[in-house]
């Protein structure tokens, strides 16, 4: 896959759809490499007129590490913010929305419509109030307006998600998938297979839990951004599952009363679930583009 150098740091990234349609910019949540949206779901999207791009975020996959704090010392901070203590952080979410506007820029992209789940919503969101005129649309997949301490996972998730997990490969996939087992929604069957090639391919392509601490405490320090999103003017989708532990389904409304005009789509069964053909991912690539096509085309 091709590599573009921002002139802040490289991402990996990669196309699907032609490079003269309509752009839709993927953006993962925390951790996940640019294959947590997986083929078929970019491929279907593709499919009907758009071109799709996904890119690993700094600190995951091919994308440039931030030699930085190492994950002891950013497990250390971690601890100190919940304590309320304040400390600088390598990076920020507002960072990483620079980062997307440097694929765009790299690419000769003016204008996109910017998708993110999880942290990537928090990347999203941001990108379009600090780059109005870059971003034709924003979609929000299972995401929050930024007040963090306000939509906090459960206890037992919040123990699952930040337990160190284990370095050797085997237990890797177990403990990642038993942590998905365990934020995903009860509506359709957990699919344990489609899970466990997920984080194998993750392990095989870059196991680096230092990256995914790092972007934790961005994650920390974000804005309560819902003033800045009472501001945005363009269409917008924010999709969430009624049975997510790990961003509560309230966190989804907020972000949807923070935006003037909003669509909000809460799907039935649905948790923190990766966007699979076999889950959810069918209904959430078919709402996109429905969204898209009668907002942009008048379908």
């Amino acid at each position: 896959m091709p590599n573009i150098d921002t002139k802040r740091i490289k991402i990996e990234y990669e196309q699907f759809g032609g490079s003269s349609n309509p752009t839709l910019l993927l953006i993962s949540g925390l951790g996940g490499q640019m294959h947590y949206w997986p083929s078929e779901f970019c491929s279907r999207i593709a499919d009907n007129g758009f071109r799709v791009i996904r890119f690993d975020n700094r600190d995951t996959g091919f994308s440039s590490k931030i030699d930085s704090l190492n994950l002891d010392e950013a497990r250390q901070l971690i601890g100190k913010l919940f304590a309320g203590e304040k400390a600088p952080v390598p990076y920020s979410i507002e960072d990483m929305a620079n980062d997307a506007i440097g694929v765009l820029d790299a690419l000769d992209i003016q204008k996109a419509h910017i998708c993110g789940m999880s942290m990537g919503g928090f990347i999203s969101q941001t990108l379009a109030i600090n780059y109005p005129d870059r971003a034709l649309s924003l979609i929000s997949i299972y995401s929050n307006p930024g007040n963090s301490h306000e939509y906090m996972p459960t206890q037992k998730v919040m123990e699952a998600t930040f337990n160190p997990p284990p370095e050797e490969r085997e237990a890797y996939i177990d403990n990642r998938t038993e942590l998905f087992q365990l934020i995903c929604g009860t509506g359709r069957p957990f699919d344990e297979e489609f899970y466990r090639k997920m984080f194998a391919k993750s392990y095989d392509r870059c196991f680096y839990p230092d990256g995914t601490a790092r972007q934790y405490l961005a994650v920390m320090t974000q804005k309560d951004r819902r003033d800045d999103l009472a501001v945005l003017s363009i269409p917008t989708l924010i999709i969430h599952g009624d049975e997510d532990p790990m961003i509560p389904p309230v966190a989804g409304e907020a972000t949807a009363k923070a935006i003037p005009n909003s669509d909000l789509k809460i799907i039935k069964g649905m948790g923190h679930d990766l966007p699979s053909t076999a889950s959810y991912g069918i209904e959430i690539s078919d709402s996109i583009i429905e969204f898209l096509k009668t907002k942009f085309h008048g379908e």
